[in-house]
């Protein structure tokens, strides 16, 4: 199956070569709208909005948003993109022409998650495409799923069970978990964690990654204890098979 992008852009040129290029070598599937409007009906699957190639109403895979938009803009269209249940976990990338850090700061608290100003490479914009669709744990080479009898993943609908008892993840959580189940029985190590979910642009501390490790264990409980700790290089995903209490960072 391949991805579905959103692009949601006033200009219709630039709307139409970003279609273009996303789908040019097969890769995506891709339809634009002009208007906030436009691509919140078409993002909700709502009367009105453009729908998917195969004529369902799902979600995008991804958005791509810009933010001076005719009547509704690009600021509010995120923060109700983010408040919707089926698109709260929609991988969003900003393309606009504000270049102030302020718009950037703003965007990204608003929960975009990448931030691409104009003029920009078609080229780099696609692999930023590709990268934040890898983040989120979509796959197009990967089963939709994962079970092994005691942890049921569904990436596609970043769904996750431990014994039968659904688990709530943040998006960063899941993505981790999806790059280390995925990855099963081999060492994924911390600077690859680090890239896939939080981006090349990440500066900030390396605990991160083992605060959130350290809370998508205790959220997983029996199931936690799959994850293990390789000292001093990164984390392993070994399944649940026999799972067991989660224990230390």
């Amino acid at each position: 199956m391949k991805p579905y992008i959103l692009i949601i852009e006033d200009d219709p040129d630039i709307a139409e070569s970003i279609r273009y290029n996303l789908e040019r070598d097969a890769a995506f599937t891709a339809q634009a709208t002009l208007t906030g409007e436009e691509g919140l009906a078409a993002a909700l699957g709502r009367p009105g909005g453009a729908r998917r190639p195969d004529g369902s109403t799902a979600a995008p895979d991804l958005i791509i948003l810009d933010l001076n938009l005719p009547g509704m803009n690009g600021f509010e269209l995120c923060r109700r993109l983010r408040t919707e249940q089926a698109t709260r976990r929609t991988p969003i990338i900003v393309l606009t022409a504000r270049t102030e850090e302020s718009d950037k700061v703003r965007g990204l608290e608003l929960g975009a998650d990448d931030y691409v100003t104009k003029p920009f490479s078609v080229r780099e914009l696609v692999a930023r495409v590709r990268a934040a669709l890898r983040r989120s744990g979509f796959d197009t080479q990967m089963p939709a799923n994962y079970d092994d009898g005691n942890l049921i993943i569904d990436y596609p609908d970043f769904a996750v069970f431990c014994q039968g008892q659904r688990v709530k993840l943040t998006r960063k959580e899941f993505a981790l978990l999806s790059i280390l189940s995925r990855n099963k029985g081999r060492v994924v190590p911390r600077e690859q964690l680090l890239d896939q979910v939080w981006g090349l642009e990440y500066y900030g501390e390396a605990r991160t990654l083992d605060v959130h490790i350290s809370g998508l264990r205790k959220k997983l409980g029996v199931c936690g204890g799959c994850i293990e700790t390789m000292i001093g290089i990164g984390y392993r995903f070994r399944g649940c098979a026999d799972p067991v209490e989660a224990a230390g960072n």
